[in-house]
Parts: C-alpha cells; structure tokens; sequence
C-alpha cells in the first residue's frame, strides 16, 4: 500500500476551506475512485490528471487508486484541485513523502499536456491558507499577480506540473512574484461635462458625502445616466481591506485582469434592464456564484430603465439594500457575499417620455402604473429623490460647470468629517449610523426636528423614513461644515425625499 498526501482549497462564497487530499494506491483492478462530494468538474479531473501526469514523463499506477478530499462533508466544486490530485497521486506511486508538499497549498487546472491554467477564486484562497498556518501556495502563473497581494505568506508560480514536480523533489525553482502587483485603475468621467442641472448635480455630491442611494427621474436624454456614470469619480480609493475584500469578490467571478488585479477604485456595475434575478443578486447551479449586487460591493449600483426591470428583480434588492450582504441558498450550501453598495435608479417620467413633458400622451393611470414597479418599500429605502427638467438653452451662456476634483475635496472633507464622529461607534460614513443612534444620542434640536414630526404625523413620512432623512440631514450639515443639522438641513433632507416640509 502507498499513500499520498496534497493540500488544496475549497471557496464557499468569500470563505475558503483547507482542503486535504490523499491518494492510496492498493492491488486490485485498474481503477479511479475519486470521493468525497465533488461536482461534475471535478469527477472529469481524473482524466486531466492521468494525462497530465503520463505526458509530463511519469508513469500512472496502474491499480486500483482511491482519491479521498477531506471534509468529505464539504462539497467540491470546479477544477482548482487538479495540481494538489496529481502531486497527491506522484508521492503515493513513488512512495516518498516530500516535505515540501506537506507545508504548501496547490491551487490550479491541468492541461493534457501539463500545462497550469489559471482559475477563479485565488485570492480568497491564498487568504484561507494564511489563516490555517499554511506558510506556502503555489498557484498557476496567471494568477500570480493576483495571488501576491496577500502579505504574510509565501506565494509561488508554475507553469508547468513538470516545473512544479522538480521544485516539490528539490531540483527546480518556480516563479515568484514582483514587488508590486499593478493596480486595476479605471478613467472616472468629469462632472464638468453635465449641462446645467444643479441641483442633481448637488444631489449626487451629496450621495458620494454620505453613501446614500439616489433616484434620478426625467426626460430621455437629460443628464441622469451622465450623473450616474460621473459619481464613483467622487468617492474615496477604498482602503487595502476594502480593496481586498472587492478584489475577492472579482476573483470569485472571473472578472480580474491578470496583469492589473487589485481594484482600489469603487466599481461601477450597471446591469442590463433585462436582468435575470439570478445576475442581479447571484445564483446558479450547485454553489451560488456573486451577482450584480455584489460586483458593485463597495461601489455604485446603477439601474438605469428601472421602470423596466422585472418586480421580483428590484423586491430581491431589499434585503441587500437593508442588511449590507446576501445569503445564496443553493443545493450546495449557503454562500454569504458581501453588498454594501450604493444604488442608483434612473427612469423616465412615463412610457412616452417626450423630450418636453408638456407633450406627453400618457393617462394619469398609464404614469402610475409605468412607475408602480418601484414599491414602496423599496423606493422607503432610496435616500434622495430628485426630478430633473429640460435644460433651455441658456444654460449653455453659464459656462463649463464644476469639475469632479472640486466636488471630490468637498465630498471628502464631508467624509472625514462624518468617520470622526462615528469613529467611537465603528461607523465610517452617514448612510450607515443606526436608527436608534441617530434618534437617542445625535438628535437635533427640538425645533429642527418639527418637519419631520409633521410628516411623520400626515403620514407621509415612515420611521425608516425619519432615520433616512436625519442621516442626509447630517450629511447637509458635514458638508456645510456644521457640527449638527439645523433646521434648514433637515427641511432639505426632507425634500429630497419629496415628503414635504
């Protein structure tokens, strides 16, 4: 009897599991038992494997070749597991228990003829087997880069199982990383470039000072996608976590780029107003892959059409929108993904939408029904509302409008404004303080808070909508360089909610 011994990891949403693999070779009939709840990607890996192992120079045992990953309890999915199978396989048909192998995670798929191809989900990964003590990963040469961003462990590339096989045996070295792994930096368009619409301009600012979610309503081609696409420019680089954790999520999904991975900039994802639930929220078969919702994790959520999408599409918002994740059951297991993000919506007033409201055709009955997709508890949840109007050609004699780096400073004195004050209550900006919070220890003053109790008391204003509007208000003082809202703060808070004052 030979036993052989690897290690690899299996990712669940953002979490990675160690995962031990063992090949025992015994007498019996030629054979691959491959156990140990894995998925159909994986159950193929057997012949990857045996051709890679036999075109690399080696021989295949040829008995009977039990392949055991343990948590048997865990399920298996993908082709990550192909490089730690077939050093598992070599070290039981050769008898020999490299030291080597018994301190490193192998990640990555074989080729036929041996070649390592890269595979998602690499980083979070590498940041499972830190935090199991594993000192080395070796993982393929494509996701080299993005594998060395986590500080603290040893981070190896092969491009061949040939290469990999002469470094476990002592004889050869693989590829190491560069000092410092490019970042993925994308071009934020300038603000300068809308057209007159000051006070969606103003909304927006006030969106990226507090994280909070913003509804833009108007004609077809007035400015509400231009405005959308123009506020990540306004938000802070995230910090290393964030860039980390966001960086993770792309890795689960696919969507690096080899040679620039970590994303310091909020990501902006705009979904198609076709949308299914599934690549709004995430899904799929066996384990739940990140959906929209999560890509823009830290970023900008931009609906545009919204009165076109789906109801069940913009109801599964909700509990994204309210607990800051999203929890996929599948027939697999539970994946948690992160999505704090903040949500854009843009629509047009009616299905007509003429550039001139005043020629619109649409019933009364046709507009309500056009934009009665949009529930009321969702739209409860959307901080600031804000109609935009046609813009006369006088707006063109008033010049370029302000640029993104101006507002950007006034957005980022706001927010630092707001993570000291939260600091002590480990919050960093408005949007995320708590109701409770916000009603008991940072109330305004008495007279401040009589539009909302009036609003409250008609009717037109919920509690969630009283907490919404105090946070925007305490993003109106930040920005104001206040150190409370006053009443003037909280009566335009409450507008930008079209609640009334």
């Amino acid at each position: 009897m030979a036993l052989g011994r690897a290690f690899a990891v299996a990712v669940c949403g953002l979490e990675g599991h160690l995962v031990e693999i063992e090949a025992d070779i015994t007498s019996g009939l030629p054979g691959v038992h491959l156990v140990g709840l894995p998925d159909t990607a994986l159950q193929e890996s057997r012949d990857r494997v045996r051709a890679a192992v036999t075109n690399c120079g080696n021989t295949w045992p040829m008995a009977r070749l039990t392949l055991a990953l343990s948590p048997a309890t865990l399920r298996k999915v993908g082709s990550v597991y192909d490089v730690a199978l077939a050093l598992a396989v070599l070290s039981a048909d050769r008898k020999k228990s490299w030291s080597r192998l018994e301190k490193t995670v192998l990640l990555g798929e074989l080729a036929l003829d041996g070649r390592v191809r890269p595979v998602n989900g690499v980083l979070p990964a590498v940041l499972a087997a830190k935090r199991e003590g594993i000192p080395t990963v070796v993982v393929p040469r494509a996701n080299l880069a993005e594998a060395s961003l986590v500080d603290g462990i040893d981070v190896l590339g092969a491009g061949t199982l040939g290469q990999l096989q002469a470094w476990v045996e002592g004889k050869g070295t693989l590829d190491e990383p560069s000092a410092a792994p490019p970042t993925a930096l994308g071009v934020a368009a300038d603000l300068s470039d809308v057209v007159g619409q000051a006070h969606a301009r103003y909304a927006v600012e006030v969106a990226a000072a507090g994280a909070h979610h913003l509804m833009l309503t108007g004609p077809p081609g007035i400015g509400k996608t231009m405005l959308a696409q123009r506020l990540p420019g306004l938000l802070p680089p995230l910090t290393h976590d964030e860039s980390l954790e966001v960086t993770a999520i792309h890795s689960v999904a696919g969507l690096l780029s080899g040679s620039a991975p970590l994303i310091t900039q909020p990501p902006f994802v705009a979904p198609h107003h076709t949308s299914t639930v599934a690549a709004m929220v995430g899904g799929g078969s066996g384990l739940a892959r990140p959906g929209a919702v999560s890509r823009a994790h830290r970023g900008v959520l931009f609906l545009d059409e919204c009165a076109e999408i789906g109801v069940s599409v913009l109801e599964a918002l909700r509990t994204p929108l309210e607990d800051g994740e999203i929890r996929l059951a599948r027939r697999d297991g539970v994946a948690r993904y992160p999505a704090r993000f903040q949500l854009i919506l843009a629509a047009n007033p009616c299905p007509c939408a003429p550039p001139d409201p005043r020629d619109c055709m649409c019933t009364g009955l046709v507009k309500r029904r056009y934009l009665g997709k949009l529930s009321g508890p969702l739209l409860d949840r959307v901080d600031l509302r804000v109609q935009l109007h046609p813009i006369r050609s006088s707006a063109f004699a008033a010049g370029e409008g302000e640029a993104t780096a101006a507002v950007r400073d006034r957005v980022a004195a706001a927010r630092d404004a707001a993570a000291a004050r939260w600091a002590p209550h480990g919050i960093r900006t408005n949007a995320e303080v708590s109701g409770s919070l916000l009603r008991r220890r940072f109330r305004p003053a008495p007279a401040a808070m009589q539009p909302l109790r009036s609003a409250l008391d008609r009717g037109s204003l919920s509690i969630r909508g009283v907490d919404r509007t105090l946070r925007v208000a305490w993003t109106l003082s930040d920005l104001a360089g206040r150190t409370s809202p006053g009443l003037g703060e909280v009566t335009a808070a409450l507008s930008f909610r079209g609640a009334g004052a």
